[in-house]
């Protein structure tokens, strides 16, 4: 190969470039050799154009294209492999350049994105974000107003049964009423009716608990509450129903929950309960808590009509105490803990602004939850992420009329850009608590991948 190469120039070193990609595999890996192939192309080609003299060497714009395969993916882009790719390529182009003029700028004209003309499956026609948006959330964000009703009702007909067994199961346990909350109640959900959330509330003396904030225990969670016994040497452990779930002091969350959740799935009647509601009912093993799944059809696997309003319900015991209201949702790091959610503040918040000045924050918000939910890459972003994100972004904005849906929806998604960068997103409610937290880099470099590509085609969301 050398002599070879000495006789026909550059065909040499062509030949050993060719002779290490064959081999790359074997010794970096096929992920290694990608970024080795395209790093050594770039070289190769560019030696060459700097081999060759003025009249033949002509603009090319495939090695620059094929330069481009390595933004195509993030997993491909390591932070040690995209500095030795970018100093090889440097290193390349300065040799070049002694002897080949830069190439004219036409070549690598970019078309800007708000050029770009949107295809319509029937007519071949350009339309604008707005106009795409707009038809993006009357046929695929709002939900039927029927089927929401419908799941309503099969859900407070559920938990109404549900009630009425505990309270005849555990006939000394002092339960408070049962209501409907979430998305679902508030017109916050999107696609399909298929999730809702019932609250059992615990009626406990005020005189013998109190309510302990987590950022004044060791927990150092201003969303994680501790429920302690009060005034013992008065009133001995006994005197309250709840001491039966007494862990170190405090009421432990896990062990209602555990309790609760053991009655109703092992010795409630579901066959029954399937003849009165004339839907079948079952419980959802293996999770946290009470999980229930509805469906309207003969079994659990169908399609079409039943598939769409199958309804997922989950029971969480409540307890209030003065202005807190706090749940069972065992969490890390201390599953006898007690969670407090601040969605009702957030959706009351964002209801309220859209109310003063006839806004389009909760439009906004449901489209963004219908494109996370249906994107696979965003699938992990919540309607607890998003609504804090336009919170946020409502106190930097005055406009947010219908006319400035669109502007709003590409501020949204550069916002949200800019917190992945910086792997904070603060609550609104409570800034010390970092949404963003429970993701890992990859699931956040994967996340703004998805979103840095849509800030200059937002029409790739919209699928």
């Amino acid at each position: 190969m050398y002599y070879h190469g000495r006789r026909r120039g550059q065909e040499g070193v062509g030949a050993i470039i060719d002779f290490l990609l064959a081999n790359a595999r074997l010794v970096i890996g096929v992920g290694g050799a990608a970024i080795l192939g395209i790093a050594t192309l770039a070289v190769k080609r560019l030696i060459e154009r700097a081999g060759r003299t003025a009249e033949e060497n002509k603009p090319i714009t495939d090695s620059w294209e094929e330069l481009g395969l390595g933004s195509s993916s993030p997993k491909l882009l390591k932070k040690g492999i995209e500095g030795v790719v970018m100093k090889k390529i440097a290193a390349a182009t300065k040799k070049a350049d002694l002897s080949q003029p830069a190439p004219p700028v036409h070549a690598l004209e970019i078309r800007p994105a708000e050029s770009v003309c949107v295809p319509v499956a029937a007519a071949r026609v350009c339309v604008s974000l707005q106009e795409r948006l707009q038809q993006y959330y009357a046929t695929r964000v709002c939900v039927c107003r029927d089927g929401a009703s419908r799941a309503q009702r099969r859900a407070l007909e559920i938990g109404t049964e549900i009630h009425a067994f505990l309270r005849g199961k555990h006939t000394l346990m002092p339960l408070g009423e049962l209501r409907l909350a979430g998305s679902l109640l508030d017109d916050l959900q999107v696609l399909t009716p298929d999730h809702t959330c019932l609250l059992v509330h615990l009626q406990v003396e005020e005189s013998l608990w109190s309510v302990i904030r987590g950022e004044d225990t060791f927990l150092s969670h201003p969303q994680l509450f501790l429920i302690r016994r009060e005034n013992l040497e008065y009133f001995p452990r006994g005197r309250s129903y709840w001491d039966h779930f007494l862990v170190g002091g405090y009421l432990s969350a896990r062990l209602i929950a555990e309790t609760l959740a053991k009655s109703v799935t092992e010795a409630m009647n579901w066959p029954s309960l399937t003849g009165t509601l004339e839907c079948e009912v079952r419980p959802v093993l293996g999770g946290d808590g009470i999980k229930l799944e509805v469906c309207p059809g003969d079994g659990f696997q169908g399609d079409g009509e039943d598939e769409d309003e199958r309804l997922f319900v989950r029971v969480l015991p409540t307890v209030r105490l003065g202005e807190e209201s706090v749940c069972a949702r065992p969490r890390p790091p201390c599953e006898h803990a007690w969670f407090h959610s601040l969605y009702p503040k957030e959706a009351g918040l964002l209801a309220s602004r859209d109310q003063s000045d006839g806004g389009v924050r909760r439009k906004c918000l449901k489209t963004m939850k219908a494109i996370c939910r249906t994107n696979p890459a965003l699938r992990r972003l919540s309607g607890r992420h998003l609504s804090n994100l336009l919170l946020h972004l409502s106190d930097k904005e005055a406009d947010w009329s219908e006319e400035a849906f669109s502007g709003r929806f590409q501020q949204a998604i550069e916002e949200l850009i800019g917190h992945l960068e910086l792997g904070k997103l603060p609550s609104y409610f409570t800034p010390a608590v970092n949404l963003l937290q429970e993701f890992s880099e990859d699931d956040i470099d994967e996340m703004g991948f998805m979103l840095y590509c849509a800030v200059s085609q937002p029409e790739i969301l919209l699928i």
